[in-house]
């Protein structure tokens, strides 16, 4: 008799990984077998649909067994997954950015002459990775879903082929993200030499045995961080971020500086709360140097947005500093800074998502709609847009009663309760220098003369997308109690 090495639990710890691998491979052979015609191609975004539509179930059956138990996570495939409320907060940001990026991408492919099935199932892969960021406890499945996500990307920002700006910025992409991952699989060999286990808590306990301070972990922890640095764009590792942002599709964009960046953010908490926690108590080794790389990050991030033109690079160093402000919590090091993150990544999600959808109803026919003068006069050709991407920079720029107030307020909170002065200082200072550039924005639309006369894309996927992220950036500014109560669950215990 053949002995089966996995278990029910196992299985159920990767039930939504596994559908969207599933329902990935199955728009790839559909789009070939079934809809070789370009025009049914519409047809694939159901699979996307039914693809979310199972694993946000999967997430709700992990959920409701965790309330029922009484547990607070549940490990499988010995310890290499694990199922608590951080991996399942975090996916159900990954899902709502899959989902609103798959909706606004029908139409935006049409228009560019590049509509292929296999985007869909990019999509559905890089969120696969991302499953494994937010729950992976082992090195080796933690780099697995690194890797898996960082592909799919690095494939989605060239997608569009004639174009040399996206085939420039894949190239570049793939090149610096290549030397990111040596030198994080490096600080990874030499976790590994320290506990000779891949296991997060054989790490932690074998540093915990460890004097504070002590090179070897030293050598590992930077390594590590300077690989996970590159991956949410934090300064001085963010050369790839503008030409990135710029060249990819304006949908992959939005998918690449929200997603990305939540999972990347999900892998850094982990390892800090994971096999790094116990060196974390030598916060003087440590803590300046996360510091200074947070405030070179907001310094890099806010000054070069000032002077950009293109708005796809404003928004790209406008996420370098949002970095910035998430490291701040990480540095804070307490429960409202851990939490500031939490709440920073749902509500970043919302906004810059709904800013980039604004720029997708931009483009048309000969229009890319990347630039200032793209947009300018938006308000008396399309005040419903206008409106909405005013509402989306006033959360960007950390303005009540916006969402994007609230996670701004808890960093800044975390930093007072810490005793970081200086850095709430600085990190104020920045608000007003976002407060600028952003309005450059909003003074070429309401201001400026109309340049272009084509009337703006739309489809029901857009109107509804916009929809969603435009009453949430609000709902969450006005009434943030119980999404507050959603980002407690996130907290690693």
């Amino acid at each position: 008799m053949i002995q089966s090495f996995y278990t029910a639990t196992d299985h159920f710890t990767i039930i939504p990984a596994v559908m969207l691998a599933l329902f990935g491979c199955a728009i790839l052979l559909f789009d070939f077998l079934i809809f070789p015609d370009p025009r049914q191609r519409k047809w694939l975004l159901i699979f996307v649909v039914l693809a979310e539509g199972f694993t946000g179930f999967a997430l709700y059956r992990q959920t409701a067994w965790l309330a029922s138990s009484g547990q607070a996570q549940l490990q499988g495939f010995q310890g290499s997954v694990t199922v608590d409320g951080f991996g399942i907060f975090f996916n159900w940001i990954f899902l709502i950015a899959a989902m609103v990026v798959a909706l606004v991408s029908y139409h935006y492919l049409e228009v560019a002459g590049e509509h292929h099935g296999e985007y869909y199932s990019l999509i559905l892969f890089a969120q696969c990775g991302m499953y494994f960021l937010a729950t992976g406890t082992d090195l080796i499945t933690l780099f697995i879903g690194l890797e898996l996500m960082a592909l799919s990307f690095y494939i989605m920002v060239g997608f569009l082929r004639a174009d040399k700006r996206s085939n420039e910025a894949a190239m570049k992409y793939l090149l610096l993200g290549a030397f990111s991952s040596g030198f994080l699989v490096y600080g990874f060999s030499v976790l590994y030499g320290i506990a000779h286990s891949t296991k997060l808590e054989d790490i932690a306990a074998a540093i915990a045995s460890r004097p504070p301070g002590d090179p070897v972990v030293f050598l590992a922890l930077v390594t590590t961080l300077v690989g996970l640095l590159f991956k949410i764009s934090a300064a001085p590792f963010h050369m790839w971020a503008p030409d990135a942002y710029e060249g990819a599709p304006t949908t992959v964009t939005a998918y690449l500086s929200v997603a990305s960046g939540a999972a990347s953010f999900a892998f850094l908490l982990r390892l800090f709360h994971g096999p790094l926690a116990p060196f974390a108590s030598a916060r003087e080794v440590w803590e300046p140097m996360l510091a200074v790389i947070a405030v070179l990050t907001l310094t890099v991030g806010n000054l070069a947005a000032v002077n950009q033109t293109n708005i796809k690079r404003l928004l790209a160093y406008s996420s370098i500093s949002h970095a910035g402000y998430m490291l701040l919590g990480l540095v804070a090091g307490n429960e409202t800074g851990i939490n500031g993150i939490a709440v920073y990544v749902m509500v970043y999600t919302f906004m810059n998502l709904g800013a980039f959808l604004v720029l997708v109803a931009l483009r048309r026919q000969k229009i890319i709609g990347e630039d200032l003068d793209d947009i300018s006069g938006l308000m008396h050709k399309s005040p419903g847009y206008a409106l909405l991407m005013l509402i989306f920079l006033l959360s960007l720029s950390g303005i009540p009663p916006t969402a994007g107030f609230l996670g701004k307020y808890y960093i800044f909170l975390s930093l007072i309760q810490t005793g970081h002065y200086t850095l709430a200082v600085v990190a104020t200072l920045y608000v007003a220098v976002a407060i600028y550039y952003y309005f450059k924005v909003v003074r070429s639309m309401f201001v400026g003369e109309e340049t272009e006369k084509a009337p703006l894309a739309t489809s029901f996927g857009l109107r509804l997308a916009l929809a969603v992220t435009g009453v949430m950036t609000l709902a969450i500014g006005i009434y943030p109690e119980p999404f507050l109560r959603l980002a407690q669950t996130s907290l690693l215990r």
